[in-house]
């Protein structure tokens, strides 16, 4: 498996990870039965960290329908070089980074981490396709 593969996995595990966050973080808000029940109706506007986490879930949504199909198309075709393999792992890192500083509530940091990982992902659009036959 190539490393920008394994980069979307741990995109992946960190999606999953930090949808696990916003739930806890939202869990004492909505209680039991607001957590079992289909919520058709939020039962209030999450704040705070809570509403912080529940952004940054959406935001890493927004961040993997593009990361995902570069990585997936990069594979298929063949393309893998320094310059996917560094777009990827920063890509990574910083999706890391920002999901810390959304729900810790740091933003200007938060902002730099999001823009670093938007040029990581065009440095790894250029790398793969400079380099598609």
């Amino acid at each position: 498996m190539t490393t920008e593969l394994w980069m979307l996995l741990g995109t992946v595990i960190l999606f999953f990870a930090v949808n696990l966050v916003q739930f806890l973080l939202a869990l004492p808000g909505l209680g039991i039965k607001g957590a079992l029940g289909n919520r058709e109706e939020e039962p209030f506007p999450l704040s705070g960290m809570a509403g912080r986490a529940q952004r940054t879930v959406r935001n890493h949504v927004e961040g993997l329908v593009m990361f995902a199909p570069l990585v997936l198309i990069a594979a298929q075709i063949g393309v893998s070089n320094s310059h996917t393999v560094l777009g990827a792992q920063v890509y990574f890192a910083t999706r890391i980074a920002h999901a810390v500083f959304y729900i810790l509530g740091v933003k200007g940091l938060r902002s730099v981490a999001f823009i670093i990982g938007d040029l990581a992902l065009l440095g790894f659009v250029i790398g793969a396709f400079m380099h598609a036959g």
